[in-house]
């Protein structure tokens, strides 16, 4: 039998949503950086130790880029459905991943979130009157958790609201761990054709909104406007933006039902949502494929030399419930003084671009939240409900309340 049959599988999956996975708990007291086997059969270093995590996240010589042949696959048809689309911002490296960041940063200031409060608070209460208005008990995901992030990235990236279903769908779909290779590259194509024909819209009829931005600045810069880098950066924000938020948000909202005392702590004071925000961020991690990378050279990381060539998984959620960094990492404490230390967003050049911005959303969902409806609560036992156990971003597929 080869080492590569014997090695663990990755991804894997919680069995618990407030506990993490047995073996990452196992790896990081016996074997930090250990073995396992990826989807094609290829074997990784899997890290678990926030120390080792970042230092490979904040480390250069670790490639980002999914169209190179030994990079670690971790899902089906990953490297066929990458072939549809224009390298993505989070695929480059070096000068090149520096120059796409370079063009966008701005979108992401601390000016233009301000800008985009109202916008934000108006979303949200929206949501919150339509929940109102629904017979009880109520799907929270579907009322509040989905669309709120998903129009707001919807209004980022300059989608028309008529279609807005069609954006949740294809975001959605995009995180799926079971398609099989022939699906995912035909969704490349769908959602690629879709991003396409929104960028040719904005470059007739330019709005308000970051493409028509990026399409402004790059006309001017260049003479003309490189649709397929628009179109992917489109498809980047789409899934950066929405998945991730909205399985916070329901997973948020579940762990403050199921533990009252943090409910009443972080409701006591308008003040202390932000940091319970960052403690929520940081207990879920709701990403769970890595981020994997690839050593472009020799490396040393933890004790443990890793070879040009060798994949490695770098995983954000295993060293969020670091003990070294993090006191009783598998309790959720909204008063946690170093929340904000987490990796979530990744950390060094790749760090997340939209981290304030999701900060700033998930404040605003869960003060208005409970400040409207303080009688908040789950309508179902907690052994009720479907977890998202085998998809690429963890979630809850239905969060039934009452009030």
């Amino acid at each position: 039998m080869t080492e590569a049959i014997e090695l663990p599988q990755f991804p894997f999956h919680r069995t618990c949503p407030f506990s993490e996975p047995d073996i990452y708990h196992r790896s990081r007291s016996e074997s930090p950086i250990t073995r396992i086997r990826m989807v094609d059969g290829r074997p990784a270093w899997l890290l678990t130790r926030y120390e080792d995590v970042r230092a490979v996240l904040n480390d250069r010589r670790f490639s980002s880029d999914k169209a190179a042949s030994d990079y670690p696959v971790f899902v089906v048809g990953q490297k066929e459905g990458l072939d549809k689309s224009e390298r993505f911002l989070v695929n480059m490296d070096g000068a090149e991943h520096a120059a796409a960041r370079r063009a966008v940063i701005s979108e992401f200031s601390t000016r233009r979130i301000a800008a985009l409060t109202p916008h934000i608070q108006l979303t949200v209460d929206e949501a919150i009157d339509k929940l109102l208005e629904l017979p009880r008990p109520a799907d929270l995901v579907r009322a509040v958790a989905m669309p709120v992030p998903a129009r707001l990235t919807a209004r980022l990236v300059g989608v028309d609201h008529t279609d807005d279903g069609l954006f949740q769908d294809l975001t959605s779909r995009s995180v799926r761990h079971d398609l099989s290779a022939e699906e995912r590259v035909r969704f490349a194509e769908e959602v690629r054709a879709y991003m396409d024909s929104l960028v040719t819209a904005k470059m007739a009829c330019p709005g308000d909104d970051l493409l028509s931005r990026q399409i402004t600045q790059q006309r001017a810069e260049h003479g003309e406007v490189d649709v397929a880098g628009l179109s992917s950066l489109a498809v980047l924000l789409m899934i950066a933006g929405q998945e991730t938020t909205a399985e916070t948000i329901a997973l948020g909202v579940l762990s403050l039902l199921t533990h009252p005392d943090q409910l009443a702590e972080m409701t006591s004071d308008p003040d202390k949502v932000p940091l319970a925000v960052e403690e929520m961020i940081r207990y879920f991690t709701v990403l769970d494929f890595g981020p994997p990378r690839l050593a472009t050279e020799d490396v040393e990381i933890g004790g443990v030399l890793i070879r040009a060539g060798e994949g490695v998984v770098a995983n954000i959620y295993a060293a969020n419930r670091d003990g070294a960094v993090f006191s009783a990492p598998q309790t959720l404490d909204v008063r946690r003084a170093n929340a904000r230390q987490h990796l979530a967003f990744g950390y060094g050049p790749h760090q997340c671009l939209g981290a304030n911005l999701v900060r700033h959303e998930l404040r605003i969902v869960f003060e208005t939240l409970f400040r409207r409806i303080p009688t908040l609560r789950l309508a179902v036992r907690i052994d009720e409900l479907t977890f998202k156990n085998e998809g690429l971003i963890y979630g809850v597929q239905e969060l039934p309340v009452t009030w």
